[in-house]
């Protein structure tokens, strides 16, 4: 698999010639609506077996074979070229794919009103296969312990035909927003809870297709973060009875006593001891309500990553990944009309639409580009391609990560999946 990125000028006709693919892969693989226009700037992935590299000053095959995680041999033995030459600035190398390795793949699939829709079962449909885990959000916790339900239909279903596993998301979700205080109700009350795992242990059998019960409780008050340790340990107890896992989504820290609501009670190492998995929410640094930047720059998202292995095995931490990014309207005002969300598609079309190039943020590794709209208003988008994306499964392959998991399906973006095949072997439950 190859990322490239369309320069001024380019036709998709010569794109294919370069790297010996057709015009009619690169579409498939891309979704381009119009193959006659391209955006300077975007980024495609081109579906061919291997690579290619050209040489850059300063290169040694040595250096590039450490690049590629390939012996330099290899790459010069495929290439029949001798290994201790020098390389003249340039040169086409043919790079072999790199080995893969194992990896878990959870996404959030989330249903809206009283039933899925078509369109989003489409896209769990197509994206399945290239899953660990399903996982719908999510059932509510009541006050009482109940379960307020959600709809499933076709979901377990696309589950089952594709080898994925169904993830039961728990949450304590009350009027559309997380409430600290549900959650210190239920935290609070050994009966609560007990009629709690109840319900959720009636559910996970009714259904049929769970493996994995996965706690999402955010914004718990400070004082709340031993009872919660307390409470998943007795969760685990019941729920591994079953035969069921049992995971847990954290907010981004980046030190144990980081202050705040959304971090106080997220006790990173108590979590990893406690549970099989963690999904850490390393996303949302560019958010709806703030200004505009890059919503999982990869620096930000590396140190909490970093935290998180102080405190727990890689083998339990899975990296948190947005299917989406934003539309600023300029000038950002604090309190001001929120950014709407946008699929990577989506921010495509709107720079063609607008007729202005993508750019790349080499630091955030992240596209975005500005554009003036009809009324005369200015826009600025931050979003996800193959290259962001790329750099993302770079770094859990470093770190040596469990896997990684997105928030949330039917954002269309399928250079995602296909990379997801390219760098790993999806584990299936």
């Amino acid at each position: 698999m190859q990322i490239h990125v369309v320069q001024r000028g380019e036709t998709l006709w010569r794109i294919a010639q370069t790297y010996n693919s057709s015009t009619q892969h690169i579409v498939q693989a891309n979704q381009i609506p119009d193959p006659n226009q391209l955006v300077v700037g975007q980024a495609l992935v081109i579906p061919i077996w291997g690579s290619f590299y050209w040489v850059q000053p300063g290169d040694t095959l040595w250096a590039i074979g450490q690049r590629f995680g390939i012996p330099y041999t290899t790459i010069a033995q495929m290439n029949q070229i001798n290994p201790n030459a020098p390389l003249p600035i340039g040169l086409r190398l043919f790079i072999p794919p790199i080995p893969k390795r194992n990896a878990e793949i959870n996404a959030y699939i989330e249903p809206r009103g009283t039933t899925v829709s078509d369109a989003l079962l489409r896209d769990a449909r197509a994206s399945a296969p290239y899953l660990t885990y399903l996982a719908p959000f999510s059932y509510q916790v009541r006050r009482d312990g109940t379960l307020q339900s959600m709809p499933l239909e076709g979901i377990p279903e696309i589950a089952e035909e594709s080898g994925a596993s169904l993830m039961m998301v728990v949450t304590n979700l009350e009027g559309g927003q997380f409430s600290g205080e549900l959650g210190k109700d239920i935290l609070q009350s050994r009966a609560v809870q007990d009629l709690l795992l109840d319900n959720i242990i009636a559910e996970a059998r009714r259904v049929g297709k769970f493996t994995d019960v996965h706690f999402d409780f955010e914004f718990l008050p400070g004082d709340q973060r031993e009872a919660y340790n307390s409470f998943l340990r007795r969760a685990a107890e019941r729920l591994r009875n079953e035969g069921l896992l049992i995971s847990s989504a954290l907010a981004p820290k980046t030190r144990a006593d980081q202050p705040g609501q959304w971090y106080e009670a997220h006790d990173y190492r108590a979590h990893g001891e406690i549970v099989d998995f963690v999904v850490l929410m390393t996303y949302e640094w560019g958010y709806s309500g703030g200004p505009p930047m890059a919503v999982s720059p990869i620096g930000p998202v590396e140190k909490v990553l970093q935290y998180a292995l102080t405190e727990m095995p890689a083998s339990k931490i899975m990296m948190g990944q947005n299917l989406y990014g934003y539309d600023w309207t300029l000038p950002y005002v604090e309190g001001g009309p929120y950014a709407r969300s946008v699929s990577p598609q989506r921010a495509i079309e709107l720079a063609k639409q607008y007729g202005v190039p993508i750019q790349y943020d080499v630091q955030a590794q992240a596209p975005h580009f500005d554009y003036v709209d009809e009324q005369g208003k200015s826009h600025k988008v931050w979003f996800e391609d193959a290259r962001s994306i790329q750099a993302k499964f770079d770094l859990l392959k470093r770190l040596g990560l469990r896997g990684v998991s997105y928030w949330k399906l039917g954002l269309p973006f399928p250079q995602n999946w296909l990379l997801i095949a390219e760098n790993f072997n999806v584990v299936k439950r």
